[in-house]
């Protein structure tokens, strides 16, 4: 398990400079052993020596490419798969393992117009950042890798895309409905947009 200050969605690319001795090793053996691990959101602490409180609710990264440095740190390009919710935690040495039990992945699909509408609402939201400077550390076509298949591959897109804090995220990884979380990322998209299009005009004033 890799506890991190950020959140991963299905299909999504996760860059990663692993430093730590600890998760040095965890890359080490997953990369020797062809194995995933688990992302999950440290809510309040640090990564960095433990003591953090994580959420239950992760998604599992498989390596796309891992290349160790000289000193044992590695650079490595994670790709979300599957989301999973933890049922227990185990030791956290040599590095921190779990538990997991897979979430199921939503049948229903989602009306193409509620898509569109996400999508507006977070390219408005994107606009405005980027027209306040503040670039957020996605863009609005994020590198993605999802199955053909996936009737959710849209959806995570925008998530990944939208320029919302971690809480946010974490909160549309845990929606279960696919429906629900199309809604919920329209309502934060406009949230946003809203807050930064009011600071914009305060700045013009």
């Amino acid at each position: 398990m890799f506890p991190l200050g950020t959140v991963l969605f299905p299909g999504a690319t996760l860059p990663l400079h692993v430093f730590e001795p600890r998760y040095r090793q965890m890359i080490s053996d997953c990369v020797s052993l062809d194995r995933t691990f688990g992302v999950v959101l440290i809510s309040r602490g640090s990564e960095v020596g433990g003591g953090d409180q994580r959420v239950a609710i992760g998604t599992e990264a498989r390596i796309h490419e891992a290349s160790p440095f000289v000193d044992g740190r590695w650079a490595v390009l994670a790709v979300g798969s599957r989301r999973f919710i933890v049922e227990s935690w185990l030791s956290d040495h040599p590095y921190p393992l779990a538990t997991v039990r897979n979430l199921p992945v939503a049948t229903v699909g989602v009306e193409p117009v509620a898509i569109d509408a996400a999508a507006a609402a977070v390219r408005r939201a994107l606009a405005l950042a980027s027209e306040l400077g503040r670039v957020p550390p996605w863009n609005e076509t994020p590198e993605m890798e999802t199955a053909p298949d996936d009737p959710d591959a849209p959806i995570w897109r925008l998530c990944a895309a939208a320029p919302l804090g971690p809480m946010d995220r974490q909160r549309l990884l845990e929606i279960v409905d696919a429906r629900e979380r199309v809604s919920v990322l329209t309502e934060l998209s406009l949230q946003v947009a809203d807050d930064l299009y009011r600071l914009l005009a305060a700045g013009t004033s």
